[in-house]
Formats: C-alpha cells, structure tokens, sequence
C-alpha cells in the first residue's frame, strides 16, 4: 500500500478571490508612461462597498453620521470623508459607502446598528463593482477622450464623485487628488474599460519616448 500525505490547505477563500480585472494587471504596468506626460493606472482590489439608502428627515441620518465619523453628503458630488470610510453621494437618499480598511460584513453590521429606526437599507454591494486607479499628468487628457464631463479643475475639483461614463461605460468617478482619479465600473465591464483605458494612454507612451 502506498502511503500519501496530503499537505494541509492553508489558503483561505480570501486568498483564492480573483478581482475583476487581476488577468490585466501585467497589461497594466506595460502602459505605464512616466515623465511629464506620465499616466498609469491599476487596479484597487477587493474595496468594501455598502449601498446605504436613508430616507430625508430620517432619525437614523444623526445615528448613522456618528458610526461613519461624517455627517451624510448632502449633494451631488460630495464625498464625506470618515472613521475608515469614504461616502459617497449619488442621490438625496441613496450613498455609497467605501472602505480600503474595514469587510463588508463587518461594515454592514455597523451600519445596520445604526439604522436603528428600521426606515433605511444597507447593502454590501462589494462584488458589484471593481475600483481603477488612474494617476498622473496626463490622467485627466486620458479621461477627457471618453467621458463627456467637464474635467477642469473648476468643474471637477478633488473630493468629487460622479456617476457618469467612460468610453460608453457606465462609471462613478471620484477625483481624489490632483491627478488622481477612482473609476468604479460594474465589474462586468472591467476588461473592456481596462483595455479602453490602455488604448488611451498609448498616445503619451509615443509621446514620452520623443
């Protein structure tokens, strides 16, 4: 009889998670341009999401300010910034919550506490959507090829968040810094606006190496 030992499994369902757009991250690095006409993007795995509906006048608006560290967003485009968490508007009752620190299951059971008086909704919405990262000089020029907002610092300042579109995709677009950009499309649509955006911002590899 032949004896086998069978090795332990050590990896954990976390470990085995595979993101929306993980099969383009080699692509990813090779668009890459540095200098200044620098852009890059990549992909941000595996950010918690809750979608937190509230309705206007609520009791649970007070509650829940005070379990996020932020008071609600009150309009379009405004990113509340809190405890671990970022909150995003996206209409007079409705908000994304975003996390790079806390689980969804944890987030959720946080907010559900404090939805005490039962009139509002949380939802872990993490697999929904994934989240690219676009950063760089030219981060906005890539951006301005497909997507019909006015990208201009005085339209689209940092710290703003707007559902809009990207070659077509329907995306929520968070101006983070400067020339930092969040992209969050459905995660259906990740390889086509992942490809999209390497197509993009092949312009400024030509242009850089000049």
């Amino acid at each position: 009889m032949v004896e086998t030992t069978i090795e332990p499994l050590d990896k954990t369902i976390h470990d085995l998670r595979v993101s929306p757009a993980q099969h383009l991250h080699g692509d990813f690095v090779d668009a890459g341009v540095s200098g200044a006409r620098g852009v890059r993007v990549r992909e941000e795995q595996f950010l918690t999401m809750v979608g937190l509906r509230v309705p206007i006048g609520s009791p649970d608006r007070d509650r829940l300010a005070k379990v996020l560290g932020t008071e609600l967003p009150a309009r379009c485009g405004e990113v509340a910034i809190g405890h671990d968490v970022a909150v995003l508007w996206l209409s007079p009752d409705e908000y994304l919550v975003i996390s790079q620190s806390v689980g969804g299951s944890t987030l959720v059971s946080y907010l559900r506490a404090g939805a005490a008086a039962g009139d509002s909704a949380v939802l872990d919405l993490s697999a929904n959507r994934t989240t690219l990262r676009l950063e760089g000089p030219s981060a906005r020029a890539v951006l301005e090829k497909g997507c019909p907002l006015d990208l201009h610092p005085r339209a689209f300042s940092p710290g703003t968040a707007v559902a809009t579109s990207i070659g077509r995709v329907p995306v929520l677009l968070w101006k983070v810094e400067k020339e930092s950009y969040r992209i969050l499309p459905r995660a259906s649509y990740a390889d086509f606006l992942g490809r999209w955006l390497i197509d993009a911002m092949a312009e400024f590899k030509v242009l850089g190496s000049g």
